[in-house]
């Protein structure tokens, strides 16, 4: 670690001139699609029954610091955000088999290039071709760059009138013939890029991953984050900046970044220990975060009620709702459905109700108030009943305990 640091400290240099992001993480990474720049990469472990397929050059020219492909499920809709030479996409492509799809957006020329170099070769190795590399920006996932290159090639700018009518001409390919459709994927991954967009642009980053999923669907990012803030002077290092240093999210904002685009259920599903680089005293770990998307909608009373099993005393979710241990809590009939599966469903004892309740005449339920749900709601039979087990319930033979 102390040589790492060192290099790092030593390669560092500070300028008043306003550092363009985008043109350091465009140099740097068409250079390391021509040659291998270790620097770039943090250790990561990946299944091997995965990479026998993928061609060497492409495993060596991989830049990332997590492996979030190993969230992807068969059949799954794969988005990867900064595909780069297209490791992650061609482990997921086998992940999802052939009634997937994986999707792999970059803006590098050179890196989209030796992702499909060997796309006819994969798709031969596999028995099926299910992978689409696309040429956009992670930030705006609408606009199609190849699409808009084919119209500049016809009408190229030379003046701000042509500037102008461009941009126009970039939002109707937004409107009519998107990147990513709206609501259409399943998994969005990401190895190591959103630290490389640009402050600016990060807000719209996390919103266009919200707009591209669909409903139940989740995120699984893998990216470097630091435990302090990182200072102006090293913000405006491009080498740091384009080696994920710079541009790291502090870890609790990345964390935020999720909660603020709409997304619930973030959580940490691997930190890496000890730090990948350090400089100045300021830590650079690798952490991959899971997020769900799908609590939009109204609050409806099903009568249904949630227990939390524990280990906690209570818990609280991003919405505010308090889970008290081994308590029914009543939910609403979204929260219920919610609870009912991943990341809670482990934690969960969904109680649904004793008669079922129509939706559409269903009260509002208001889920800022803490409540406990009358247990005649949640179960059937006979008001007043009384049943005991028989005589030979407990018997040997176990047919009852």
């Amino acid at each position: 670690m102390t040589a790492i640091s060192a290099k790092i400290a030593s390669d560092s240099t500070s300028s008043d001139a306003p550092l363009n992001v985008e043109e350091a993480v465009r140099d740097r990474y068409s250079a390391a699609a021509q040659e291998k720049e270790a620097a770039l990469c943090c250790p990561v472990e990946y299944d091997r029954k995965y990479l026998e397929a993928i061609p060497e050059e492409i495993i060596e020219r991989d830049y990332g610091c997590g492996d979030p492909s190993q969230y992807v499920n068969p059949g799954d809709t794969v988005l990867d955000l900064g595909a780069g030479g297209g490791k992650i996409c061609y482990i997921a492509a086998q992940v999802v088999g052939a009634e997937g799809k994986v999707i792999g957006v970059d803006c590098n020329d050179d890196m989209l290039g030796l992702a499909r170099q060997y796309q006819p070769e994969m798709s031969e190795k596999l028995g099926y071709d299910n992978v689409d590399f696309r040429k956009g920006k992670i930030q705006d996932l609408k606009l199609n760059l190849e699409l808009l290159d084919e119209q500049l090639v016809d009408r190229p700018v030379q003046t701000s009138t042509d500037w102008l009518e461009m941009e126009t001409r970039a939002q109707n390919l937004r409107d009519t013939r998107p990147l990513v459709e709206s609501d259409s994927v399943d998994v969005i991954v990401s190895n190591c890029v959103l630290n490389l967009v640009r402050e600016d642009d990060r807000r719209q980053l996390f919103a266009e991953m919200f707009r591209t999923l669909r409903r139940g669907g989740r995120a699984v990012i893998s990216d470097i984050v630091s435990d302090e803030d990182v200072p102006d002077a090293l913000r405006n290092d491009a080498r740091l900046w384009s080696g994920c240093m710079s541009g790291a999210f502090r870890e609790d904002l990345f964390l935020k970044a999720f909660e603020d685009a709409g997304f619930f259920g973030v959580e940490i599903v691997k930190r890496q220990e000890e730090p990948w680089a350090v400089v100045d005293g300021i830590e650079f770990r690798s952490m991959t975060v899971r997020a769900w998307k799908g609590k939009e909608g109204p609050c409806l009373d099903g009568k249904q009620a949630v227990v939390y099993n524990g280990p906690w005393k209570a818990v609280i979710d991003d919405d505010g709702h308090r889970l008290n241990r081994g308590e029914r809590m009543a939910v609403c009939d979204k929260t219920f459905h919610i609870y009912s599966r991943e990341p809670y469903g482990s934690q969960i004892t969904a109680l649904p109700p004793a008669v079922a309740v129509p939706l559409e005449g269903a009260a509002s339920f208001d889920c800022k108030r803490i409540a406990i749900r009358d247990p005649k709601d949640t179960k059937g039979g006979i008001a007043g009943l009384t049943m005991l087990p028989s005589e030979d319930c407990c018997s040997p033979s176990g047919d009852c305990c």
